[in-house]
């Protein structure tokens, strides 16, 4: 099938890292993929060779081509509309669609699935609300139907993305040394000390960095903190001017998706952040700190508070997240032993669920059948 995903860049790199790693599960299951995004430039880190046409499956499209007439004129029919986390497709771009559908050499194109894909959270009206009818009330497309596609940590949610070989590529990665990785980044001359530890931080700009790093510097287990490129490189600039002798850091360059799904692997801790991160932090089954989005009106806490319980987090797993989401002391890492296993039993319970792109085929294909 053709898919057209519609995706605008709000103020991170998650909404595009999300419909990037749609697009080429898609891609790689056999369909075409047309993503339309209105801030693309992430791609040139995040997937080298995308705005490059190297991924044959797949079209990047600026957004404002989506409502152009030479550009709609064009435009071959597809079957699946994706609107990413509740952006909305530009009227133009669906009336030149209806015209096509009414067109007599057209006419009996099945119209387009249209899915609104929202983002992920573990609270309770997730289950209730995913895959629900969403009559279009005006426009160009008054009277046609979207749904409500939820993904989700449950049965009955949308699932999480996970590609057919993300497993196998995990476990190639583990025969690997994870100096020979970090040397692979430009991180030379990394002589291990005995026991330490490898961090990942991914972050916006937790509240007890400062204290955080601090306490890394002095504790007796040695630290190898590799830093993201971006708001958290700035952050531990800001907050760590010189690291100390237990405490070694590493500014990352920007990595790519596949790149960055080895970070968290090759790590004994992975601190992240958003959405599109959390997810591959469960996937990789190490000990984890999410630094949500925060919201002036603290609502990310409840959702935050949520996910704890779904993770069915131990005490000390959920103290740390109050704490590195600004509710508490720096985070202890003492119980990351504890912090594996709650983590480990969850990725077990997501792995026998079928994935976010699975399900998506699934009702797009149901969807299609009824119509026939």
């Amino acid at each position: 099938m053709l898919w057209d995903i519609f995706c605008r860049v709000i103020d991170n790199h998650g909404d595009l890292g999300v419909c990037w790693r749609l697009s080429t599960d898609l891609a790689a299951r056999g369909h075409r993929v047309r993503l339309w995004v209105d801030d693309a430039s992430a791609l040139h880190w995040m997937a080298p060779g995308a705005l490059q046409g190297q991924y044959p499956a797949i079209q990047v499209h600026p957004w404002a081509r989506s409502h152009q007439p030479d550009a709609l004129a064009a435009l071959e029919c597809a079957d699946v509309w994706i609107e990413g986390f509740g952006c909305e497709i530009a009227p133009e771009f669906i009336a030149h669609y209806v015209h096509l559908s009414g067109a007599e050499d057209t006419k009996h194109h099945q119209l387009p699935v249209w899915i609104n894909l929202e983002y992920l959270s573990a609270e309770g009206y997730v289950a209730r609300c995913h895959g629900l009818p969403s009559p279009v009330l005006h426009g160009p497309a008054q009277g046609w139907t979207k749904h409500f596609f939820y993904p989700g940590f449950t049965h009955g949610t949308g699932g999480l993305l996970r590609e057919p070989d993300l497993l196998e590529r995990q476990r190639a990665f583990a025969t690997r040394p994870r100096t020979n990785w970090l040397a692979s980044l430009g991180v030379d001359d990394v002589v291990p000390a005995p026991n330490e530890r490898w961090i990942a931080l991914f972050c916006y700009e937790p509240t007890p960095l400062a204290a955080w790093l601090a306490a890394l510097a002095s504790a007796a287990t040695p630290t190898r903190l590799l830093v993201c490129a971006g708001r958290a490189t700035a952050a531990v600039r800001a907050a760590l001017p010189t690291a100390g002798s237990h405490l070694m850091v590493h500014e990352l360059p920007h990595l790519s998706q596949l790149v960055f799904d080895e970070l968290l692997w090759a790590c004994d801790l992975n601190c992240v952040r958003g959405e599109d991160s959390l997810v591959r932090a469960l996937w990789a089954g190490k000990p984890l700190l999410w630094h949500i989005y925060p919201q002036d009106d603290e609502a990310h806490l409840a959702k935050l508070d949520a996910f704890l319980d779904w993770l069915d987090a131990p005490p000390s797993l959920r103290t740390a997240h109050h704490a590195w989401n600004g509710h508490g002391a720096a985070p202890d890492l003492t119980d990351l032993k504890t912090w594996t296993v709650s983590v480990a039993l969850a990725r077990e319970k997501l792995l026998a669920q079928d994935d976010l792109t699975t399900q998506l085929l699934r009702f797009v294909h149901g969807f299609r059948a009824k119509k026939q």
